[in-house]
């Protein structure tokens, strides 16, 4: 099944912040967040049942290089990225957007 992607655009501005974070510490370093983050969400969307149900029908996935989780929905024939969190952040920020 082919999943249509969509961002919610709190989503959108967290990932635009950690690009600018980690460009910030050394130029480049958030073009390879940016891929990485890229490789999990091609990932998701190819099995998106491949990671945990965390809270209701929100599910995680979590970065192994940076210190980030994206939290998602499957909605009908979307997956719906919900947030792209910093693993130290409180996890009720995300729980409120389901």
């Amino acid at each position: 099944m082919n999943y249509a992607l969509v961002f919610r655009s709190e989503a959108r501005d967290e990932l635009d912040e950690a690009y600018n974070y980690y460009e910030s510490q050394q130029l480049g370093l958030g073009d390879e967040f940016l891929e990485y983050v890229d490789e999990v969400i091609n990932r998701i969307c190819q099995q998106p049942e491949l990671y945990v149900v965390v809270y209701r029908d929100v599910r995680r996935a979590v970065l192994r290089r940076f210190p980030y989780v994206i939290s998602y929905r499957i909605i009908s024939s979307r997956i719906v990225i919900t947030g792209i969190f910093h693993g130290r952040r409180d996890s009720k920020i995300w729980l409120e957007r389901t």
